[in-house]
């Protein structure tokens, strides 16, 4: 999820053509990978069985039709600096509003997601239930709001290595436990029907946000007619290998152990001994506090940007620290909830991926409306995948409707205008 990592005002970027097609591949590998990775491929096993691959293949090639309509959005307004501007250049302002409060609080409640992965890992080594999970992602979300409050933010670079560290992670747990893979854990493939695969598709979801954070580098590149497809086949390509390659992994190595919302350290055990389960809690917790901090200084940002206008300096530094105590309130209260057992980890999951799910919809609609060839057919057709995805949702579903609700009606009431608004993301 890339969601996911510190944002700087990157259109302001746009006019510098200093990207070479490596620096811009590796750039859009690392908007696309997260710390989710280490928790989703257990939870798609667990509700589609073996059949979840088919939910990745789907997400892989819709992954492609988000990279050529968010390439071409980006290409047409350089200026409009992310999500927000795309949305109201196709669908009018207060659309554009929506869009923007929307991704706001799929990053916002996303970030108690990766606080309880990171907590699942260590639990893992130490032992204990939901609670003792619960009481450490508490405790990793208080920290991680302890730096942002002191104003210790993650650099670009730190992001980047955190990144190569969870590839490194995966590539060694792959690699290593290959040799115990079973073509027997293969069946049965779909134990529980072939509408789960709409479900695992749909929490899977969470790991193909990203490209929407690297439309605005389209253009500094050089050439980008030329540098572009190359980019974003490096990157498709990658992307591709890491997420089938732990996939199938999950499922070959583990079989019906693969339904654990810690897949990465089984594989790692198999892959390394007793040392996995260590090593993976350590790299957890790392990716867990660097990914966490990017969420929140991303939302202080991109709150600014919804609200800045209209405050006055002061007044925005105090609406920062009242964020800051809306992701503390937040975090806990969806922590806690899951703690005592009243949600599961897929519920907390599937708020935050039907927030960007709503926001990818509003980004292809505007996309069919402005765009024209190619890249219009490739926003119809991811618009209508969205469109599938979104009735498994279920009650996840009010949470877009009543922020369009609160934020459109006074938009359209005071007839604000909105601002361009860039997605939390790793660029420099």
């Amino acid at each position: 999820m890339t969601e996911q990592l510190v944002a700087p005002r990157i259109g302001a970027q746009a006019s510098r053509a200093d990207l070479t097609t490596g620096k811009g591949a590796a750039l859009y590998i690392g908007a696309l990978l997260g710390p989710g990775l280490l928790l989703l491929p257990g939870l798609a096993a667990a509700e589609a069985g073996p059949a979840s691959i088919v939910a990745w293949l789907a997400l892989l090639g819709l992954s492609g039709m988000f990279a050529a309509v968010f390439s071409a959005l980006g290409q047409r307004y350089p200026q409009a600096g992310g999500i927000m501007g795309y949305v109201s250049a196709g669908l009018g302002p207060r659309a554009g509003r929506i869009a923007g409060w929307s991704f706001l609080g799929g990053v916002v409640s996303g970030a108690p997601i990766v606080c309880l992965i990171g907590a699942s890992y260590v639990a893992a080594l130490t032992g204990g239930g939901r609670l003792v999970r619960a009481a450490i992602a508490a405790s990793l979300v208080l920290v991680v709001l302890a730096l942002a409050a002191a104003g210790v933010r993650a650099s670009a670079k730190a992001q980047v290595v955190l990144v190569v560290l969870l590839i490194l992670l995966v590539a060694v747990g792959v690699a290593g436990s290959a040799r115990t893979a079973e073509i027997g854990n293969w069946s049965p493939f779909a134990p529980h029907g072939w509408l789960s695969v709409g479900h695992a598709a749909t929490t899977l979801m969470l790991s193909f946000v990203g490209w929407e954070a690297v439309a605005p580098l389209t253009t500094r590149f050089g050439n980008p007619s030329r540098q572009l497809p190359r980019v974003i086949g490096i990157a498709l390509a990658a992307t591709t290998a890491l997420y089938l390659g732990l996939a199938i992994a999950t499922i070959s190595v583990l079989g019906r152990g693969a339904a654990t919302a810690v897949p990465l350290v089984a594989l790692l055990h198999v892959a390394i001994g007793p040392a996995g389960a260590a090593a993976a809690a350590a790299a957890a917790v790392v990716l867990t506090l660097g990914a966490v901090n990017a969420y929140v200084n991303g939302a202080a940002t991109m709150a600014r940007q919804l609200i800045g206008p209209a405050l006055r300096p002061a007044t925005q530094r105090g609406g920062s620290a009242a964020l800051l105590a809306a992701i503390a309130v937040s975090g806990l209260l969806l922590i806690t909830l899951y703690g005592i057992g009243i949600v599961s980890a897929p519920s907390l999951v599937m708020l935050p991926t039907t927030l960007f799910l709503a926001v990818y919809l509003a980004s292809m609609l505007a996309a069919v409306r402005v765009l024209r060839g190619p890249a219009r057919a490739a926003a119809t057709g991811a618009a209508a995948a969205v469109l599938a995805m979104l009735p498994y949702c279920g009650w996840s579903l009010a949470a877009p409707a009543m922020l369009a609700v609160a934020v459109g009606w006074p938009s359209a009431r005071r007839g604000r205008k909105p601002v361009a608004c860039s997605a939390p993301s790793l660029l420099p």
